[in-house]
């Protein structure tokens, strides 16, 4: 029988099918690279990293890249090498209240066979085994002095308690070290040996591990103290691994104060005594020591350690020298201490400034200033705008010292704004209230014979039946209000008020982000110090020349030296207490003058309630500790820098808090605190729509002081402007296609008339402008640009500038113990 095909029959040796290739265009990266077999066509390759190397090439590349990494390891760890070596700072902070500190030391210490006496301030203890000498800081239970010593150590160690579990406090002081920047950590438990059964330990083990790593995802693994053996290998790790480091830490010379030597008045220096790290200490920079402030550095003298004699005798001998070794002095380029610029500087002329003031009463003037115009005005004319000069963003009459960039670079870099990359990830979309950028498209309407068909005449209504709508209005929409939070800028005006004295200072703005703010409007405004505060007008470049100049010059780390500052203060002995720690910090060029400061704040969605703006707050950044009242504005860029004041910040959001405070270099973490009344009741909290149902939740948080936010340094700018924006709205109440007429927004027609060059805009994007006023009591026909729906809203935006306020130094410490033990006895 002849088979179904034709052709024969040919036979599979298997049940196996390959699939249809892929096109080659659609072809993988690895299937095209298997494909060619090693060969690469000419020209495919087009960077130097994209050459194909010789077998030679790529082994002398691989020994290139292990000896650069050889040599950072070398260089990172050369501070500790030999026997004059700088020690291994250990910071030991305990987390639970029955955590004792000298008895984890001494654990560590016996685990090596280590006798040494356990202090309460920082004390030295050299590890033989391992060559190497680490220096305890021990502390108290105590929020300011576990910052103070995690700041400046290499390695940190938290102790957990087995029998009790982390409080208030502990959770605080572990949430404030990692949030202000955290070197190498470590993980112990105390007291595990005290639970019984023996089988519950491992349980416990891990419920610690899952809860610090919780904070700390890389902590792989806990160390008990009960056990010799794992003291043992912490103890190796402490001495043989390389410190991570604080990148804002790093960049300047710090130190960790061994000893200090106070004398009898300010005129004598007060020395103090400790082994230099980071960069090299220049007695030119000013120094920032703990919370005491900010001194002036007289000498810089050597301090070497004392030795034993080599010929066999027990007895320690000092080389003694007639006079200490003189390391460094200041020169002719020491930093004062001056924080802004000198009185006599030459501002603009006397009648200028009468002219601005002039400009600010509004008595010649018959309108509201719309971007750079007065409107409606007796004397109005037409100008010529004149072009903008190519000058560096900031410039005015300084002195040279209080300028810091006196030319304008060849990239034209100082000419455009610093990006602020982490404040541009939260920049929102434009909305109505902001401008042109958040209107509606055109909406066509359909056409007519005319635009006013027929002949209104308008009815005066009477004053006690418009109050009573007025009221039973603002009565409905407030409530609309707290369930959306529609207009969080809405200000409501009372009827026997005028609009033109109560937004006396406020201007309109086409568009928030791309109108001119004509500055010469504020200076009757501005705080005394404004025009003596410095100027950063190219923030990057001199960042970078800061950071440059410690890198080079001063005495080398790793030295132990006496520092001998000026100007302490009596008050300061009579408040040092030996067992908290003291840090010395040097500070870049110009990190003492005051300026505009700006911070990225992220408010907690933890905390519970919103924070108001000009609040008092704590503020902690690098080695400085200020109490501002900031005001809070909206990131991002904008052409014109000009953004958007917020009256509250809510917990889970974000944005950039301003005061006027010394310079920053650099993106340096900032910790916030407020001082709060547990029983207090809570203020600033958006209401919920469920919440008139549900019972408020009860805040058991028992502290003082809370960790409310966390932030950045941004770069500092005068010449950023914060807008305070107040939104009048009305209620349309005639509506003829285009043409609407409004009322609730206005209460006279002389405030109609004076603010009707300002553009109207709707809660759904329309746009318009006030066409003419009706009657006495505020009323207005406006013409818009589409349809306007009976529900939608009319509003305006008016803004104003906002000056930021002061921040003064901390004085005391953040969180006092016996405020702490009041609370645990209650």
């Amino acid at each position: 029988m002849p088979g179904l095909v034709a052709g024969g029959h040919s036979h599979r040796p298997t049940t196996k099918s390959s699939h249809k290739p892929f096109k080659s265009r659609k072809a993988t990266k690895g299937s095209l690279r298997d494909a060619a077999k090693g060969k690469v066509e000419k020209g495919q390759r087009k960077t130097p990293h994209q050459q194909v190397m010789s077998k030679l090439d790529r082994r002398n590349r691989n020994k290139q890249l292990q000896q650069n990494k050889h040599n950072e390891h070398l260089r990172e760890t050369t501070v500790f090498a030999g026997k004059d070596g700088a020690p291994r700072n250990v910071a030991v902070i305990p987390l639970c209240g029955d955590c004792d500190v000298a008895v984890a030391i001494k654990s560590l210490n016996e685990s090596l066979d280590i006798d040494a006496e356990t202090q309460n301030s920082p004390f030295r203890v050299p590890v033989d085994r391992f060559k190497q000498k680490l220096q305890y800081i021990p502390v108290k239970r105590d929020l300011t002095a576990c910052l103070d010593a995690a700041r400046v150590a290499d390695f940190v160690v938290l102790i957990l308690s087995a029998e009790e579990e982390v409080d208030d406090l502990g959770e605080l002081i572990l949430r404030s070290v990692e949030s202000q920047g955290l070197s190498t950590l470590f993980t112990v438990i105390q007291g595990l040996n005290k639970i019984e059964p023996a089988k519950q330990r491992n349980s416990v083990v891990a419920s610690l591990k899952s809860y610090i790593t919780h904070f700390h995802p890389e902590q792989e693994r806990l160390y008990s103290l009960d056990n010799r053996q794992e003291c043992s290998n912490l103890m190796r790790s402490l001495c043989s691994t390389t410190p991570k480091g604080i990148r804002w830490r790093d960049e300047r010379s710090w130190m960790l104060v061994e000893d200090i030597k106070f004398n009898g008045s300010e005129s004598e220096p007060t020395i103090l005594t400790g082994v230099i790290r980071g960069k090299g200490l220049k007695a030119d920079r000013l120094v920032q020591v703990g919370d005491w402030g900010t001194f002036q550095i007289e000498k810089i003298t050597a301090a070497p350690l004392a030795t034993k004699k080599r010929r066999g005798e027990d007895t320690m001998a000092v080389e003694e020298a007639v006079e200490p070794e003189t390391l460094e002095v200041p020169g002719e380029d020491q930093d004062d201490l001056a924080d802004l610029a000198p009185e006599e500087v030459d501002m603009e002329d006397d009648e200028d400034m009468d002219a601005d003031a002039t400009t600010m009463t509004g008595a010649t003037k018959k309108g509201v200033l719309l971007d750079d115009h007065h409107y409606f005005s007796d004397d109005d004319e037409i100008r010529t705008l004149e072009p903008p000069k190519r000058l560096p963003k900031g410039t005015s009459k300084y002195q040279a010292a209080w300028f810091l960039d006196d030319a304008v670079s060849d990239s034209g870099s100082d000419l455009e704004d610093y990006e602020m990359n982490d404040a541009d990830e939260a920049e929102e979309d434009a909305r109505p209230e902001d401008g042109e950028e958040g209107l509606a498209g055109y909406a066509p309407t359909e056409g007519g014979p005319s635009e006013y068909p027929q002949s209104e005449m308008f009815i005066e209504p009477n004053e006690d039946d418009d109050a009573q709508q007025l009221e039973a209005f603002r009565r409905k929409k407030r409530d609309e209000a707290q369930d959306d939070l529609e207009f969080p800028d809405e200000i409501e005006l009372l009827p026997n008020v005028s609009a033109r004295e109560r937004l006396a200072r406020y201007r309109g703005l086409k568009s928030l982000r791309t109108s001119p703010w004509q500055e010469d409007e504020d200076r009757a405004h501005e705080p005394e110090e404004w025009r003596r505060l410095l100027q950063v007008p190219d923030y990057q470049a001199s960042r970078i020349r800061s950071a440059r100049e410690a890198l080079v010059g001063g005495v080398a780390p790793g030295t132990r030296v006496h520092v001998h500052i000026k100007g302490v203060p009596v008050s300061v002995q009579k408040s040092y207490d030996a067992t908290q720690p003291v840090t010395l910090f040097s500070l870049l060029r110009h990190e003492h003058k005051r300026t505009v400061c700006n911070f990225l704040i992220n408010l907690s969605g933890d905390h519970p309630h919103s924070i108001k703006a000009k609040e008092e707050l704590i503020m902690q950044c690098g080695p400085r500790r200020f109490v501002i009242n900031p005001i809070f504005s909206q990131s991002g860029n904008t052409p014109n820098d000009v953004h958007k004041f917020c009256r509250y910040l809510h917990p889970g959001q974000s944005a950039v808090a301003t005061f006027m405070g010394p310079v920053t270099w650099g993106a340096v973490p900032a910790l916030f605190y407020k001082r709060v009344v547990p029983d207090a009741e809570p203020e600033h909290r958006p209401k919920r729509k469920d919440e008139d149902d549900e019972e408020e939740e009860e805040d058991e948080y028992s502290l003082p002081l809370r960790l409310v936010a966390t932030g950045t340094a941004l770069p500092p700018s005068t010449s950023r402007v914060i807008a305070k924006r107040a939104i009048l709205t009305g209620h349309p109440y005639h509506i003829h296609k285009k043409v609407v007429t409004i009322r609730y927004m206005f209460f006279s027609r002389e405030d109609v008339e004076w603010f009707k060059a300002l553009p109207l805009w709707t809660k759904r994007g329309r746009s318009g402008y006030i066409k003419e006023a009706l009657g006495t009591h505020g009323y207005f026909k406006a013409t818009f640009d589409g349809r306007i729906n009976p529900q939608d809203s009319i509003g305006v935006s008016l803004y104003k500038r906002v000056f930021p306020r002061n921040a003064r130094a901390l004085d005391g410490p953040l969180l006092e113990l016996e405020e702490v033990d009041e609370m645990d006895a209650e």
